[in-house]
């Protein structure tokens, strides 16, 4: 979500400035195309960390437009709208992200349908987490053992 409505955030602007300056679709194209080099021929970031990269791309665009009908007032506004909207989203993700990891656990009679608050209990007291979700990633009913993944609040 984070990724998303920034990079949205950021287009809007860019579409905005653009369609008020003669140089139109080809910049557009232009920044695309380095944030496309970016992906696919660099190491693997984040998505996290690619939206943070094409936010400073696209401050650095619209900020190097030379528009004469927009007063530097208008690219403070511009800037602190973008800037105070990355606050907003990292503070957001911040309350509600979640650790994950994941177990082998042995009891399997609680991963029966209706068992999920017990198998929810009896993970928090085996970890001393507060288990929030736990997903079922592989079942060997050889072996008795299953993997889960856990999910818990920092």
């Amino acid at each position: 979500m984070f990724t998303f409505f920034l990079i949205g955030i950021i287009v809007f602007f860019i579409c905005a400035l653009l369609k008020d300056i003669g140089m139109g679709l080809g910049l557009g194209f232009g920044l695309f195309a380095i944030f496309s080099i970016l992906r696919f021929r660099t190491r693997n970031f984040s998505v996290k960390d690619m939206a943070y990269i094409f936010t400073t791309i696209g401050i650095s665009v619209i900020n190097s437009m030379n528009m004469q009908e927009v007063p530097i007032f208008g690219y403070i506004i511009i800037n602190s709208v973008i800037i105070v909207s990355v606050f907003i989203l990292e503070e957001h993700l911040r309350k509600n992200s979640f650790s994950k990891y994941s177990v082998s656990y042995d009891n399997l009679d609680l991963l029966k349908p209706g068992s999920k608050s017990k198998l929810i209990k009896d993970l928090s007291a085996r970890t001393g987490h507060t288990i929030l979700s736990v997903r079922v990633r592989n079942l060997d009913l050889k072996k008795d053992v299953a993997q889960l993944d856990v999910y818990f609040k920092d």
